[in-house]
């Protein structure tokens, strides 16, 4: 920074410290304006004036470490020299009495103060500025256990995270029954940098019946999953009703075959032995089908006993 540029940097400064002190203008019992700025965008503060008289100057400062830090701003139409974090990122209307401020980050966050010169006298106001950061959507997830699986009844562990936001903000469930519901972990951390929050939590709920539920964190919320489902109908099971079925319907076979072998007696004595001979073959077929559905039937036992004492 030049010299002149500093005297000028000085004597602003030493303008306003004067004013300040020795004004009895002030808007001090007047009330502070909210304004909200989203992370990495822009915001403008705009500073009100009731008068139609010329403004002589505008300063805008804030309130940082117990101090005023001097941001932007111009004096009888020369602009005032600005610190070197705030080169870049803000700019002033002198018609609308306003300042940009590019790029905002959460350290820009505080209260400010308007100061717009009319006749030497300066018209205070301030402007307190909130920053926030969406979240992430969150991650939500489920393990759910087994009614005996080393407890009384079936319960369901919960966790859902979401990171990238500010302020700090907490976890919100919907849809559970919270007498029904503990926490096991819950954790905010801040980034060093960005000063951007990740949030976690960890429950464990204890089912009573199927729930729909989802978590938000921020004004963002989860997707929508289902717990505590009642167990369907196991596939193991299907399966053994197949077979089952399967050997009911060979049972029915083999019942109609040994009918079938069995004929009416023939009247004549040339058809005796044919007959009796046929009879013996098919009765030896018959003998050797039911001790093959002997051998099935007791694998299938063996089955069906292994499958429900899973």
């Amino acid at each position: 920074m030049s010299l002149q540029l500093r005297c000028l940097y000085t004597h602003s400064l030493a303008l306003v410290v004067t004013l300040l002190l020795f004004t009895a203008t002030s808007g001090d019992g007047d009330a502070v304006e909210n304004i909200t700025a989203v992370l990495g965008h822009s915001v403008t503060f705009r500073c009100p004036s009731n008068h139609s008289t010329p403004v002589e100057g505008l300063y805008i400062q804030r309130f940082k470490n117990d101090k005023e830090v001097f941001i932007n701003g111009f004096y009888r139409g020369r602009p005032i020299p600005v610190l070197p974090e705030y080169q870049n990122r803000t700019k002033v209307n002198e018609t609308e009495l306003s300042m940009e401020m590019r790029n905002i980050s959460i350290s820009d966050e505080g209260l400010y103060k308007c100061l717009v010169f009319i006749n030497n006298k300066p018209e205070i106001s301030e402007i307190l500025l909130k920053v926030t950061a969406e979240y992430s959507v969150p991650t939500i997830t489920k393990d759910c256990n087994k009614p005996g699986d080393g407890g009384a009844g079936k319960s369901c562990q919960l966790s859902c995270s979401a990171v990238g936001g500010y302020p700090q903000s907490t976890v919100r469930w919907t849809g559970l029954n919270q007498s029904l519901t503990n926490v096991i972990y819950n954790r905010s951390s801040a980034d060093n940098e960005s000063k951007t929050w990740t949030i976690n939590q960890t429950i464990v709920h204890n089912c009573n019946q199927p729930t729909n539920i989802s978590c938000a964190v921020g004004g963002s919320v989860s997707h929508t999953i289902t717990i505590c489902e009642t167990e369907s109908f196991p596939f193991v099971v299907i399966v053994a009703i197949a077979v089952v079925l399967v050997f009911v319907l060979l049972l029915v076979f083999v019942v109609v075959m040994k009918c079938c072998f069995r004929g009416p007696q023939r009247g004549t004595q040339e058809h005796t032995h044919t007959y009796t001979h046929t009879e013996l073959s098919g009765d030896t077929k018959l003998h050797e089908l039911l001790v093959t559905l002997q051998i099935f039937i007791k694998n299938l036992n063996v089955f069906c006993i292994s499958l429900f004492h899973r």
